[in-house]
This record gives structure tokens, C-alpha cells and sequence, in this order.
């Protein structure tokens, strides 16, 4: 086998990758659990019908992982990031999931985060250097 390094994943080889290992997984869940999937909850301006910001999450093997929150500038203190985090909630919940987990720099929002009942399970200290990368949980159950 050739060890290729590829600045950019091709397509059939992220395919590749993805598809073994969730055979591979299914194989040892037992088959309970359906393949991974992706979700987004937009925030749109109603004059253009444009997204911009919101949260995009993947749901899998029982849990919510949100990838991605973000709440423009100018829109903060409206408490729409409580808005779209209730709706992501209210999503795992629909969807079986039993918690919900994320990660956020020290210089983002884990506060706000542990506000809405996340708890820190780990970090990764001078992530990027002077900070900390946070990983946060919430129980659904």
C-alpha cells in the first residue's frame, strides 16, 4: 500500500474512510444505531432570506455534536443563541439522543455553555497558545 498525503481529501477517499469506518462501528453497536447524520439551524434575514449564522450539529450513536454555533455581532444579546440551542435540544431530544456535546476556545462562549447546563469534561490547554479548548456535555436524560 502507497501512503498518500493529500492536501485536500478527494472525494472517493474520504468516502473510502467514511464508509469503512461506519461499517466498521455498526459492526460493533450491534446495528442499533442508524448511520450518522447532519443537521443546521439557521438564523436567516428575513429581508433577504439569507443565512447568517446558527448552528450546524451531527447526530450519531446516541448523541448531538455541535459542530458550529454563530451568532452575528450585531445580533447577540437577544438571547438568540438560547433560541437556537433550545431548538438543537429540542432536536436531540425528538431524535432519542441522550445528551448533547460540543467543544468551545476559552476565548468563546464556554460560560454561556454551562449557563445552559453544560458541564466540562476535558480540555486541551494552549489550544491555540494562551487559551484552552474546552469540551462541554449536557445530559438529556
Amino acid at each position: 500500500m502507497d501512503i498518500v498525503f493529500e492536501p485536500e481529501p478527494q472525494p472517493d477517499t474520504r468516502s473510502a474512510i467514511l464508509e469503512g469506518l461506519l461499517a466498521y462501528n455498526d459492526a460493533r453497536t450491534g446495528g442499533q444505531f442508524g448511520p450518522p447524520r447532519s443537521i443546521a439551524i439557521a438564523l436567516k434575514d428575513p429581508a433577504t432570506g439569507k443565512a447568517v449564522g446558527g448552528l450546524t450539529a451531527r447526530i450519531s450513536y446516541s448523541r448531538m455534536y455541535v459542530e458550529l454555533l454563530f451568532i452575528p455581532e450585531h445580533l447577540r444579546g437577544q438571547r438568540l443563541g438560547e433560541q437556537v440551542m433550545a431548538e438543537a435540544e429540542r432536536i436531540a431530544r425528538e431524535a432519542g439522543c441522550t445528551g448533547i456535546w460540543l467543544d468551545s476556545y476559552s476565548f468563546q462562549a464556554p460560560s454561556f455553555y454551562e449557563k445552559l447546563g453544560f458541564v466540562p469534561f476535558g480540555d486541551i490547554p494552549d489550544y491555540p497558545p494562551g487559551h484552552r479548548r474546552v469540551f462541554l456535555h449536557k445530559s438529556l436524560v
